[in-house]
């Protein structure tokens, strides 16, 4: 999925470099996370054995975080005092490169797995690494060369620019979100930050960026913003499904932080030409999912015999989406969708919450039984409403599936059976996550 002016270096196998640049081995050379967090001057550390890099090397006036990342086995090469390297590809276009915002993830690291699986091009993939960014999810990659992982910020637009002038990508995927309702209640200040003060300085540096493209690579440039149904508000029972015209009524922090971002994705479209798109999609669920959502909240503590916290009558509805399925239908809206558009992404499969849980103890009870027969939906409590808390979420994906021709693959029964069993089958996963194990591995390698 390489644009028109984009070098396409898609294969199996190691990537060939192209005429006159580095190899992808050096722009992308992407397992063993090495770090370097400097104060003025500032040092990168680069592959070792890439190959001679093409492009200027200039200073920086101000401390950026950096992962340049070593293959398997390789050492750290004695870093350049006070000097960056800013690799470039010849100018003027860009490769066939994409820049994944937010891909340590839940939704950004399957995105990033499924991408490399199908596409086979190289992924730069920018990560805050807060609690629910995971480079656990990327494990698989540890060995692949066409993953490269930078610790930062979309807020700094100093490392932002670096990365777009250092690898010329074709597009821009952006996932980095504060994501979870409960927690924007608590402390707003944070999706407000990240959701609507971030997504502005990566729009800066995505407008400044297409502006000094020009021909086949200018038109072929994209910038995809993934969103959510509930910048839409809240439906009744008997209301129709979310269309991408329904007007936007967000009711939380979180969805009123995710509508901003989105209006200003619009705007920069509309006003400064940035070809870009927006996705918004219903309730993911899957692997890797951190567990403050509802599914695998469910699933680890039914596991450990501890109550099933179901908000209010429990009756409230949301459509669920497979994650995979959703990672499906960005790709077809990057490589298919019309620039300017928005489309909502859904995988018609409207249930309670109380269904919901009920659905993940008939799956526990019948792959991990308890005792006596006793089923794991004897634990769940119903608990005093969420503050807020929207009743109905439905999607109407009709726009999509007439356009780009996509249907999702996994049904609810299907896709919760595979989540299920994903969480049983991958324990030290949890344990990592819960156990403070991943927090205490981050601070090793990051410092706090």
């Amino acid at each position: 999925m390489t644009p028109p002016g984009f070098a396409s270096t898609r294969q199996t196998g190691a990537s060939k470099p192209r005429a006159g640049g580095p190899s992808h081995g050096a722009v992308c050379a992407a397992v063993r996370i090495e770090v370097a967090r400097l104060p003025v001057p500032v040092a990168a550390s680069y592959h070792a054995g890439a190959a001679p890099i093409a492009g200027a090397v200039t200073d920086v006036a101000r401390t950026v975080p950096l992962v340049l990342a070593a293959g398997r086995g390789a050492k750290r090469l004695e870093a350049m005092n006070g000097r960056i390297i800013n690799r470039t590809n010849g100018g003027g276009g860009g490769g066939s490169v994409i820049l994944v915002t937010g891909g340590a993830g839940f939704i950004g690291s399957n995105f990033v797995l499924q991408w490399l699986a199908t596409e086979g091009t190289p992924v730069v993939n920018l990560d805050k690494l807060t609690y629910a960014g995971n480079l656990h999810n990327l494990a698989s990659l540890e060995a692949d060369p066409r993953h490269l992982f930078v610790r930062g910020d979309i807020g700094d637009r100093t490392l932002v620019a670096r990365l777009l002038d250092a690898h010329r990508p074709w597009a821009i995927v952006n996932f980095a979100a504060e994501s979870h309702v409960d927690r924007s209640i608590r402390g707003p200040e944070d999706f407000i930050q990240t959701n609507v003060v971030g997504t502005f300085h990566l729009l800066e540096e995505a407008r400044l960026y297409h502006a000094g493209l020009s021909g086949p690579a200018r038109a072929g440039f994209r910038f995809l913003h993934v969103s959510t149904d509930e910048v839409y508000g809240s439906l009744g029972a008997q209301d129709p499904a979310f269309t991408e015209t329904t007007p936007y009524a967000p009711n939380s922090p979180y969805s009123a932080s995710k509508a901003a971002s989105d209006h200003l994705v619009r705007a920069y479209h509309h006003t400064y030409g940035l070809p870009a798109l927006t996705t918004n999609c219903s309730n993911n669920y899957g692997p890797f999912q951190f567990p403050e959502k509802l599914i695998p909240l469910m699933i680890l503590n039914a596991l450990r015999g501890q109550a099933l916290p179901v908000y209010g009558d429990g009756l409230n509805v949301r459509d669920w989406l497979y994650v995979d399925d959703h990672c499906t239908a960005i790709r077809q809206v990057l490589g298919q969708g019309r620039v300017g558009e928005t489309y909502n992404i859904g995988g018609r499969n409207e249930m309670t919450n109380l269904e919901v849980v009920k659905t993940v103890c008939a799956l526990l009870d019948e792959a991990r039984p308890l005792a006596a027969g006793r089923s794991y939906a004897s634990l769940i409590q119903f608990v005093e409403d969420r503050a807020g808390h929207d009743r109905r979420y439905a999607i109407d994906a009709d726009k999509i599936e007439r356009e780009l021709g996509f249907r999702p693959a996994e049904s609810f029964e299907s896709g919760i059976r595979r989540t299920v069993a994903w969480y049983l089958d991958h324990p030290a996963w949890i344990e990592s996550v819960t156990s403070g194990e991943y927090v205490k591995w981050v601070a090793a390698h990051y410092g706090a």
